[in-house]
């Protein structure tokens, strides 16, 4: 059987109620007070709709989510949702708009607030009680802010975007930023923030690495990449293998599915990415339950159209 072919998916009462199952676990909550006791389905009202007895405000299960004020139905968020979370390297907006039968405009908007529900909030450092951190940096698309409109941009990378990422070996969780630089100056209070003083650092030969042993009390040990060394013969801990691999599905969805990012948006597409790392069949996450916690994290945000087209 699909899994597309759930209830849920095409009926527009059962996607209302299998939202509700996920985000009023313990019944009704009004998002305008947080009653909960006096809360009454509205007779002839819209779908889903429900009157607090406390605050008297009506509300849907969408009210405070990036669902809110949508006119697309719920049963095809929720099957974009599921679409974009079971697909590794991604889907695009184009490929969206054509399965769901949207414009373009409304698949690209959806999967900008989809991707605003993958943005995980928790802020737990990496490596706590002496762990295992991977730390590299990769570089994607063309920055159009370094080079004059019209230069070539010829060969290395002062003309990408540089994206910087960790990886806990021991959880095997991953988590990705934007940075303007790889200078020392500007990757060192990041690593400090993100990854906990006891932790193990593996990186690679980078000149902008070289002070971490000082930084990190459980040491650092980095791989001569340029001399085509990655696992370090003695000590077969010292690698940045796995995040390596994680760049590896980055790099195939980012160059082959979605094909071009802008800055202002990338840091949603990272978010994504990580989500699907972070939720993955080797942790035990299948697709619907990674598809059901997307979809608890659409809870307190909101995006608009015009805010997803703007810098973030």
């Amino acid at each position: 059987m699909s899994a597309l072919s759930a209830k849920f998916f095409h009926d527009e009462a059962a996607a209302f109620e299998k939202l509700e199952s996920l985000l009023w676990a313990e019944g009704p909550v009004c998002p305008h007070c947080g009653g909960m006791g006096r809360i009454t389905a509205v007779k002839g009202g819209r779908m889903g709709l429900r009157r607090c007895g406390d605050c008297k405000k009506q509300f849907t299960v969408t009210v405070g989510t990036v669902f809110e004020s949508s006119h697309v139905k719920l049963h095809l968020w929720l099957q974009a949702a599921h679409l974009l979370c079971s697909s590794k390297k991604g889907m695009s907006s184009h490929q969206i708009h054509r399965i769901l039968g949207v414009t373009y405009k409304t698949a690209w908007f959806m999967t900008h607030r989809l991707r605003e529900a993958m943005r995980e909030g928790a802020f737990v450092p990496f490596g706590s009680g002496g762990g295992i951190v991977e730390v590299d940096e990769t570089f994607i698309g063309n920055d159009r802010t370094k080079k004059p409109k019209g230069e070539k941009k010829g060969r290395g990378y002062a003309h990408k975007h540089k994206v910087l990422s960790l990886v806990d070996r021991d959880t095997g969780q991953k988590r990705s930023m934007v940075v303007d630089d790889l200078s020392t100056k500007t990757l060192l209070p990041i690593l400090k923030e993100n990854i906990a003083k006891e932790a193990r650092v593996m990186t690679d030969e980078a000149g902008q690495y070289g002070k971490l042993s000082a930084t990190f009390t459980g040491g650092h040990g980095f791989t001569r990449h340029g001399q085509g060394e990655y696992v370090d013969l003695v000590d077969r801990t010292i690698h940045t293998n796995t995040i390596e691999g994680a760049f590896s599905v980055f790099k195939r969805g980012m160059k082959g599915v979605y094909q071009h990012c802008g800055k202002q948006h990338l840091h949603r597409y990272l978010a994504e990415f990580d989500f699907r790392y972070n939720n993955r069949v080797k942790l035990g996450c299948g697709d619907t339950e990674r598809t059901e916690r997307a979809i608890r994290g659409i809870v307190g945000k909101r995006l608009t159209y015009r805010g997803s087209r703007a810098v973030a």
